[in-house]
């Protein structure tokens, strides 16, 4: 077995294990393996060992790995999906070649990718992306500013609004992670009271995907706890 299979078996477990603690069924966690500066070699390794679904945060190598795949492994059935902050010249490519987007943080940008979605495909699955512990450092929208474009998103043609997604301040205290995680969980409640049907919290990484599945992740995004420690640019 190799080593990528492996620690994709411990992850699995570890998500599971979060799961029943919290007694929840860990068929409603769906993990996504983040792959950004790992080949696409890793990712067909990952592949083969069973993983489906890829995070991607640069759209110019996410596209070289995409072709790759699908030359190496053209059976293989993958959901890509764009976690990156989103430039408006970039759009387009997204549109046509990712299935889920997690980082709208603005109504343009998902006018833009509604605009784009190619016609025969399936709507694109969209997350908006929140700044849950209001960073200066990251991108995403306010709380108070979700409504209004949850309501303009969720009417556009070509998406999906799926959920939320967050990338709270790093800590190592369980306790506040469980905070951020829970203050996402109560805005997706707010936005299905509110009539807009929503079903995905996109929360919880390599350091804190337990007390996310705690507050009710189904979407965890993993990375170095699959593939190690990443070779940056």
């Amino acid at each position: 077995m190799s080593s990528i299979a492996k620690q994709l078996q411990v992850v699995n477990a570890r998500i599971a294990a979060a799961a029943q603690a919290a007694g929840r069924n860990p068929q409603e966690i769906r993990l996504l393996a983040v792959s950004k500066f790992f080949d696409a070699a890793s990712v067909l390794e990952a592949v083969r060992a069973g993983q489906a679904a890829f995070g991607e945060n640069y759209v110019q190598e996410a596209l070289d790995k995409i072709a790759a795949l699908k030359l190496a492994a053209p059976e293989a059935q993958v959901s890509w999906h764009f976690i990156g902050p989103i430039q408006s010249n970039k759009t387009r490519q997204i549109a046509e070649n990712f299935d889920w987007v997690h980082s709208v943080d603005r109504e343009k940008i998902a006018r833009r990718l509604s605009e784009q979605r190619p016609p025969e495909l399936p709507p694109l699955n969209v997350c908006l992306q929140i700044n849950i512990s209001a960073e200066d450092s990251k991108s995403g929208l306010s709380p108070d500013e979700l409504l209004p474009v949850a309501r303009a998103v969720a009417a556009m043609p070509g998406l999906r609004l799926r959920g939320l997604m967050a990338i709270p301040a790093p800590t190592e205290v369980e306790a506040e992670q469980r905070v951020a995680f829970r203050r996402l969980r109560e805005l997706l409640v707010m936005l299905t009271d509110a009539g807009i049907a929503c079903d995905t919290l996109s929360m919880g990484m390599s350091a804190d995907l337990d007390a996310a599945i705690a507050e009710g992740a189904t979407i965890v995004r993993v990375g170095t706890a699959i593939f190690g420690q990443r070779q940056t640019h």
